[in-house]
């Protein structure tokens, strides 16, 4: 019987969450280690070899870590519900002139209710994942805050998790640094796990070329979006561009445009497949809409608060207030934001704990 309760952890192969399983088997957990295969990544057509947390050598990884220290491991096939959310999500929205993020739409929709559905089948009472954050409970609600290592914090990409997921779930490295899991992988016998890169790539885009995917697995989409219109703010046609579904907001490079300076991709018109093209200036806004909202510190927003938000995983985060709105949370910025893209995801917070989020219209 185990002192602590049972727990099912997500085990990729790499060093996070092979850590996370032995660290939690250690403090008397009675562990299971899943590894969830989402991509078959040799059926998409990309030019790289597979890589990250779906091929044959991670898989290989985490059940030889569960094996060596006693515990059961198991594969779990969840291609079927990831290809037709997360990669139909994913396409649905490039085709809409948005830039998706899959990551928060897979932890959102798919791999958490996977984990808890796997979970409830194997009497777990917890599961757990290697993201660098931080759970606790709080006047009844659940609350997600920031890792203490802010270079590895992931708390940006589980805004969507809800209330029956968090009370659920454990996160142990959100109170360490990634120097300690590494020497962490050390003390525990797998040296190995530290010089493993680490992919940043979305998983069934290895080779991260999304354009390359979307003409792959969207039939006659060249013929479809070939030759519309770069124009400027007012209107102006500048030239011929590849397909609306080829360019993101703020992009730069990459346009195949002389216009005697620096231009910048500042909206996307999907219904006319036109891409407006402007000054770096052109990309900064005071205000957005954001729909879809999950609130994860209060069960509602009432009135006006003010709050620190992030537009992008990477962003720094800029203060602001958010109003209740009746599409959902209406973002004004003290300051502009740069580089505010449709479809990419806003997340709320409050010090360092996550308020919500929800996704950029």
């Amino acid at each position: 019987m185990s002192r602590n309760g049972k727990v099912l952890v997500a085990m990729s192969g790499g060093i996070d969450s092979t850590v996370v399983a032995l660290m939690l088997h250690e403090q008397g957990y009675e562990v299971i280690g899943i590894t969830m295969k989402t991509w078959d990544y040799a059926t998409s057509g990309g030019s790289k070899k597979e890589t990250g947390c779906c091929n044959l050598d991670s898989f290989n990884d985490a059940r030889a870590a569960a094996v060596h220290h006693g515990f059961p491991h198991y594969i779990l096939d969840i291609r079927e519900e990831f290809g037709d959310f997360v990669i139909e999500n994913f396409v649905d929205e490039y085709l809409a002139g948005r830039t998706p993020n899959p990551c928060v739409m897979c932890n959102t929709h798919i791999k958490w209710r996977a984990l808890l559905k796997r979970a409830n089948a194997l009497d777990c009472q917890f599961i757990a994942t290697g993201h660098y954050a931080n759970i606790r409970e709080e006047d009844q609600r659940f609350v997600i805050s920031k890792g203490i290592d802010e270079t590895k914090d992931q708390s940006y990409v589980l805004w969507g998790l809800q209330q029956d997921l968090l009370c659920r779930t454990i996160l142990p490295l959100g109170t360490y640094r990634k120097s300690a899991i590494r020497q962490m992988a050390h003390d525990f016998g797998y040296p190995e796990l530290v010089k493993k890169s680490e992919s940043y790539e979305i998983c069934f885009v290895p080779d991260n070329d999304y354009r390359g995917f979307l003409k792959r697995n969207v039939e006659g989409l060249e013929q479809r979006v070939d030759g519309g219109f770069f124009t400027d703010k007012s209107g102006k046609v500048l030239g011929k561009h590849k397909g609306y579904p080829f360019y993101t907001i703020g992009q730069r490079k990459g346009l195949d445009i002389a216009l005697g300076k620096p231009a910048f991709v500042t909206a996307i018109d999907a219904e006319k497949n036109i891409v407006v093209l402007g000054d770096e200036d052109d990309l900064l806004k005071n205000e957005m809409i954001v729909k879809k909202i999950n609130l994860i510190k209060y069960p509602s927003i009432e009135s006006s608060m003010e709050a620190t938000i992030k537009i992008r995983y990477k962003d720094n985060g800029s203060e602001g207030m958010l109003h209740p709105d009746p599409q959902g949370i209406r973002v004004t910025f003290y300051e502009h934001a740069k580089g505010i893209a449709p479809g990419q995801s806003a997340v709320f917070y409050e010090n360092d704990d996550v308020i919500g989020g929800g996704i950029i219209f």
